[in-house]
C-alpha cells in the first residue's frame, strides 16, 4: 500500500491507497468524507466531479491520486459555509441556477478557475469555460448570470 500526501482544503493529508490509479474522486469521498465532488459519469465527461489541482480545475473522477502528490486540492467545502457562503455559492443561490443540484458542485468549481484567471468574464467566455459541465436540468442560463454576477461582487 503506498502513501500520498498532498493539502486539501488547506490542510496537510496523507492518504494510503492500493492502486496508484485509484481515483482521486475515491479517495476524497472514501477516505477523506468530502461528499461535494459527486460520482457523475466516471470518464471525465461531465464535470460533477471537479475540483481545483493547484488552482486547476480537474475532474477527479479520471484524476489518480498519484497524480496529486505534492499538491494542493480545493473542494466545494472549503468555499463557505451556509452561513457565509463564497461569492459563487451566493450568486448560484440568487439566480436559482440549480435545480436537483447534482451538477453545481462541479459548476462552481470550474467558474471558480475561471474568475481566478478571468475576473470579468463574457457570457461566451463563461459558457466555454462551463462546456464540460452538464445539467440534466437545464439551468444553464441561470448559471450564467450566476457566474457574471458573482464576477461583480
Amino acid at each position: 500500500m503506498a502513501a500520498y500526501n498532498f493539502r486539501v482544503n488547506g490542510r496537510q493529508r496523507t492518504v494510503e491507497s492500493w492502486d496508484p490509479n485509484q481515483p482521486l474522486l475515491y479517495v476524497l469521498r472514501g477516505a477523506l468524507g468530502l461528499h461535494a465532488a459527486k460520482f457523475g459519469c466516471g470518464l471525465a465527461q461531465c464535470g460533477a466531479c471537479t475540483v481545483l489541482v493547484d488552482g486547476e480545475a480537474a475532474q477527479s473522477c479520471a484524476l489518480p491520486v498519484s497524480a496529486v502528490e505534492g499538491k494542493s486540492v480545493t473542494t466545494l467545502e472549503s468555499l463557505g459555509s451556509p452561513e457565509h457562503p463564497d461569492r459563487l455559492q451566493a450568486a448560484f443561490i440568487a439566480e436559482q441556477a440549480t435545480q436537483c443540484g447534482y451538477c453545481a458542485n462541479g459548476m462552481i468549481m470550474q467558474a471558480k478557475a475561471l474568475l481566478a484567471k478571468n475576473p470579468r468574464p463574457t457570457a461566451d467566455q463563461v459558457k466555454e469555460a462551463l462546456a464540460g459541465n452538464l445539467c440534466r436540468c437545464g439551468t444553464y442560463t441561470r448559471v450564467v448570470r450566476a457566474v457574471q454576477r458573482a464576477a461583480q461582487a
